[in-house]
């Protein structure tokens, strides 16, 4: 079986990436032999999109799964669609990694498929001010069509990847403390709707 890791650097003994879309490197591992080859991720600074190009590229090697910190939406949904396992919350060295997959020890993120019917819909705008006119806010609204599978809620600010000053790094901690916190919010009122 084949793996993908997201990782900070190009070899087994690097430390798993929590970023999907923007780590440096994917780490493809053969399970059995735990022979490895590493690809640099091309589409990690990206404007947009990173997420989709960096799935894509997996999804062009043959890969059974993917271990990963966290997956945005939409690479979620190009892995789901071709049938490619998806296991988040990793962490250690990508050899740990794969050896816990391995064993046993990592759970598959569940996929729910696609569904005809009432969905909810994320929409872009009525941002928090931070944006800079941007609409980095998260509508939720209710809207008739296919239903997206349910992912839990990413950030809409994604932090560059060195602060340049303490300023700098202290509104950055700011913003994502904030999108946690609102992250936070969509999951109790998801579980509250399913339960």
């Amino acid at each position: 079986m084949k793996v993908a890791v997201s990782s900070t650097g190009p070899d087994l003994d690097a430390t798993v990436s929590p970023r999907f879309g923007r780590c440096p490197y994917f780490v493809i591992v053969e399970t059995a032999t735990m022979g490895y080859e590493a690809i640099t991720n091309n589409s990690a600074n990206n404007a947009s999109g990173a997420g989709i190009a960096a799935a894509q590229e997996v999804a062009s090697r043959g890969i059974n799964a993917v271990l990963t910190g966290r997956f945005g939406p939409n690479a979620s949904q190009v892995l789901s669609q071709v049938g490619i396992k998806m296991v988040t919350g990793v962490g250690g060295t990508v050899r740990q990694a794969v050896e816990a997959y391995k064993n046993g020890g990592l759970n598959e993120a569940p996929s729910i498929p696609a569904a005809q019917g009432l969905g909810y819909g994320r929409g872009m705008g009525g941002g928090r001010g931070a944006g800079g006119g941007r609409g980095m806010g998260r509508g939720m609204g209710r809207g008739m069509g296919l239903q997206a599978p349910y992912t839990a809620p990413q950030p809409a600010y994604e932090a560059p990847l060195v602060p340049t000053s303490p300023d700098e790094e202290k509104e950055m901690l700011k913003r994502h403390l904030t999108d946690l916190e609102t992250q936070l919010k969509e999951v109790k009122k998801r579980l509250e709707e399913i339960i």
